[in-house]
């Protein structure tokens, strides 16, 4: 797993918890912090395996011009 994959993972679970506290205390302002955070990591989450998958199509194309 890359560095953008993992740090949208804990953003991810960090908003899942502070959503989370927020709902069980009625605080509406950390509820919708944490749920922005929470779309936050998953973007990069997401942004890090896409940019994992075109390096590996990289690699791919690259051994296949060697051949």
């Amino acid at each position: 797993m890359k560095q953008h994959e993992v740090a949208g993972k804990v953003k991810k679970t960090k908003g899942k918890v502070k959503e989370a506290v927020g709902i069980l205390s009625g605080n509406k302002k950390m509820e919708r912090e944490g749920s922005l955070q929470r779309a936050q990591g998953a973007i990069e989450e997401g942004l890090g395996k896409a940019r994992r998958q075109v390096g590996k199509a990289l690699t791919d194309l690259g051994n296949a011009i060697k051949a």
